[in-house]
């Protein structure tokens, strides 16, 4: 006797079979440099068991965690509607907690981030994941406190990464800096640069070993040029100023580069918006010429 198969079996089969993307919140690597434990979520593309794939790491901004991107920033809708839309080329997404870090070395040596991110935390992602691990398949974005690391971890590690996409990013001049309000500094920018510090104090050599502005003032053009940049910040964001002195120095050294302002401020609906572009950014880095 012949088997019947009904077609709503063959339905319920193909879509069980189905791969879709998904997001793991708040795992943890153990960082010897950082002495610690550090959390990380991570976006997984469909298909994931198939093949490897190019990575994106997102930074999180100052007071966020690993879990701002996928709770606020709706990485996982926005990046699986881009991929359906066939305007982004499937990856993994990185998101690690950087604390309130700003992704640098502190000054007191207490809290070295710069060298776990690129010392433990890309190798560990590369190592644990189905990861392509050529320069030309990674980059990095990210927003505020997270877009000045993406800056700071592309131009000090230019042979790591082919693009960054550095959102409202927390970009001051030295004048914003030495005019900067004292409890700004303490609850912001003391952690990584030192505490009780004012006016000129505050531009010590830790602080220029870290500055946006000043890594692109001393950089040969050549060594700029080793990544694609793409800067977008709200025309009302108080951010605004910093971004615009970058994009400056950019065109200074002759650096081919994105820049964009749009109008918006300093929140998640702008960085929401941002991120469509940021993904489609990167995508053409990650492409065959």
């Amino acid at each position: 006797m012949r088997k019947i198969i009904t077609i709503p079996f063959i339905l319920a089969a193909f879509f069980c079979g189905a791969q879709t993307s998904i997001i793991k919140e708040s795992l943890k690597i153990k960082s010897a440099i950082l002495g610690k434990e550090v959390e990380y979520s991570i976006y997984l593309p469909a298909d994931y068991d198939t093949r490897k794939f190019p990575v994106l790491y997102l930074l999180h901004g100052f007071g966020d965690d690993e879990t701002g991107w996928t709770q606020f920033g709706e990485v996982k809708h926005i990046a699986d509607k881009q991929t359906e839309k066939g305007e982004m080329t499937p990856m993994i997404i990185a998101m690690p907690d950087g604390g309130v870090s700003w992704y640098v070395n502190s000054a007191d040596g207490k809290g070295k981030y710069e060298d776990f991110f690129i010392n433990e935390f890309i190798p560990f992602i590369d190592a644990n994941y189905k990861t392509r691990t050529e320069k030309r398949y990674r980059a990095i974005s990210g927003l505020s406190m997270g877009g000045f690391g993406t800056s700071i971890m592309a131009m000090k590690h230019p042979d790591l990464f082919s693009s960054a996409a550095p959102l409202s990013a927390g970009i001051f001049t030295a004048e914003e800096i030495m005019a900067m309000p004292d409890e700004n500094w303490a609850r912001a920018l003391a952690i990584p640069y030192g505490k009780d510090l004012k006016g000129k104090d505050r531009i010590s050599a830790h602080y220029l070993n870290n500055s946006i502005l000043d890594i692109v003032a001393k950089a040969s053009t050549d060594e700029l040029k080793k990544v694609r940049y793409y800067i977008d910040c709200g025309d009302k964001d108080f951010l605004i100023k910093g971004n615009m002195a970058l994009h400056a120095a950019l065109i200074d050294k002759k650096v081919p580069h994105e820049f964009r302002v749009r109008n918006g401020i300093h929140n998640w609906p702008y960085w929401r918006t941002a991120l469509p572009e940021v993904f489609s950014f990167v995508s053409e880095s990650f492409h065959q010429n």
